[in-house]
């Protein structure tokens, strides 16, 4: 007799491609479950052997999202914050290096007694401690990164199928994403990619239970029909995964295919009534006609599309909270440093807003001190985070206060320290290198920082090591620029203002981890509001 277990287990593969959206996908099952009135909490495996992906370049991994506790993580957990609308902890991202570091570190402390240390069951078994959810979840959504023919993904292969086992195989489902490419010559979509990929699965002890499968157009009948045959699954169960020009299509491009219902009759599970007026919601803004707004983002990772990932969505919700459609304009930092200031006016001028993003290091920063020199200037709307505030200080103690070697200790070595490393950060005792996770600070009454957020206080994620030197505070507000936020023991400057100017404002942390769809975040939409009335 198969065995009873309250949380149901869903894993999510991918197969012969990365980047096939296994987040996106894992996120938009995981809301229709929601709106079924499912609880649903999610988990992210990555077999690399980093640590946590927080030393991984942005050029060749994106972005590295925050959580409340303040562990760096993979981008997808950003997907599942935003979709699901819940708050994940430092157990919602694994790494494989993570996984042997525990295990090691287990090993040396004498945890297993003497025993040897091998794949199986040691590693195994740690895998299958992460996959656990808070009590009373409905289901744990898994998502195993890479492709199923990954060398170092094997041993998490290994660990869902014993998880099989462990629960019992009516409580566990496993969902594959493949692609179905498109072959103009033959004008045709190929499957067999897919029967091949399903095969890989099959040979680590696997069936798949459900496909998602990527293609430029809908699976026709015929289509869904070869694929179930050959992959030994019900036509019901291929599922499109149709391009889209948006994800938070998705979710409806599922429902309409039923895959939740199938899901839960997977499981035994009644397919309640489901409320998915949100995301009808969002449908029709992107299917509707709205004015446009351009807002200059100036950064130094754009080869990579996720590299400012939450940046781009926190944008995308403050449009559709200001009912505007949001264009980015990407504008490279470096290409900035060498453009005269004709060409320098041309390319910002015809933005209504300008963004500067986070980052680390020299390279481009003289264009992002030039961004919000422009910006002040000329009353033009500045949001600037994390380095973006610390480069917008810079500009400002040159330009206004008259500090001409102004700078900071993370880059220049000889400088007026306006920007230095919090002590605590420079070598610390613990190996914490960087102030992380979410913290509470207070807000000045009377500033536009309040009249945003409206709140005395709130809380807000941070991820960096440097901050202003407040030795400058008194000569920076005597000119104008005034701390309208801080830690609430007031050591702390968390948001900048510029008193006379419509719209200059420069927070330390990162408010783009706390935007979602249906919740935007008060600092974008307000910032939306001040480019649409520019």
């Amino acid at each position: 007799m198969e065995k009873s277990s309250r949380t149901k287990y869903i894993f999510i593969t991918g197969g012969m491609v990365s980047s096939l959206g296994k987040g996106a996908a894992a996120a938009s099952l995981g809301a229709l479950l929601q709106a079924r009135g499912y609880t649903v909490y999610a988990r992210k495996f990555d077999p690399y052997l980093n640590i946590d992906p927080g030393s991984m370049s942005p050029l060749q991994h994106g972005e590295v999202y925050v959580t409340d506790d303040g562990f760096e993580t993979d981008l997808d957990v950003g997907y599942y914050e935003r979709f699901l609308g819940v708050k994940l902890s430092r157990d919602g991202s694994v790494s494989g290096g993570r996984i042997f570091w525990d295990v090691l570190n287990a090993e040396r402390r004498g945890d297993y007694k003497g025993a040897t240390i091998q794949l199986i069951p040691q590693i195994t078994d740690k895998i299958k401690e992460y996959i656990t959810a808070p009590a009373g979840t409905d289901f744990v959504l898994c998502e195993i990164g890479g492709t199923v023919g990954d060398i170092e993904g094997l041993i998490f292969l290994e660990a869902a199928r014993q998880l099989a086992h462990d629960v019992g195989r009516r409580n566990v489902m496993f969902v594959h994403l493949t692609l179905a490419p498109f072959l103009e010559n033959a004008g045709e979509l190929k499957t067999k990619p897919t029967q091949h990929s399903v095969r890989i699965l099959l040979e680590k002890g696997i069936q798949a239970d459900m496909l998602i499968v990527r293609s430029v157009r809908m699976l026709d009948m015929d289509e869904r029909k070869k694929v179930s045959l050959f992959c030994n699954i019900p036509p019901g169960n291929v599922i499109s995964g149709i391009n889209v020009d948006n994800i938070y299509r998705l979710p409806l491009v599922y429902e309409a295919q039923h895959a939740c219902r199938r899901i839960l009759e997977h499981f035994g599970l009644a397919d309640r009534k489901a409320n998915i007026s949100k995301f009808r919601k969002i449908a029709e803004y992107l299917d509707s006609d709205k004015p446009p707004v351009t807002i200059a983002m100036v950064g130094k990772y754009f080869h990579v599309a996720d590299a400012y990932k939450s940046l781009n969505e926190a944008l995308f919700h403050a449009g559709m909270a200001n009912d505007v459609r949001v264009n980015i304009n990407t504008i490279d930092s470096e290409a900035l440093e060498k453009m005269t200031d004709a060409e320098l006016k041309k390319a910002l001028g015809k933005s209504s807003g300008i963004l500067v993003p986070g980052g680390f290091g020299r390279r481009g920063i003289k264009g992002k001190i030039r961004a919000a020199k422009f910006a002040r200037e000329n009353n033009v709307p500045y949001l600037g985070i994390c380095f973006g505030m610390q480069l917008a200080v810079i500009e400002f103690m040159r330009n206004v206060c008259g500090v001409l070697d102004a700078g900071s200790t993370e880059f220049e070595k000889k400088c007026e320290a306006v920007i230095d490393i919090m002590p605590e950060y420079d070598n610390p005792a613990d190996g914490s290198t960087l102030r992380l996770g979410a913290r509470q600070l207070v807000i000045k009454p009377g500033t536009l920082a309040h009249r945003i957020y409206k709140k005395a206080s709130v809380s807000e994620r941070h991820r960096h090591r440097y901050t202003l030197n407040m030795k400058y505070r008194g000569v920076m507000e005597k000119h104008g620029m005034i701390i309208s936020g801080s830690s609430p023991d007031g050591a702390l400057p968390e948001i900048l203002e510029i008193k006379k100017h419509p719209f200059f404002i420069g927070v330390q942390y990162h408010p783009e981890f706390q935007s979602s769809p249906y919740t935007s975040h008060p600092l974008f939409m307000a910032f939306i509001k001040a480019a649409m009335a520019s």
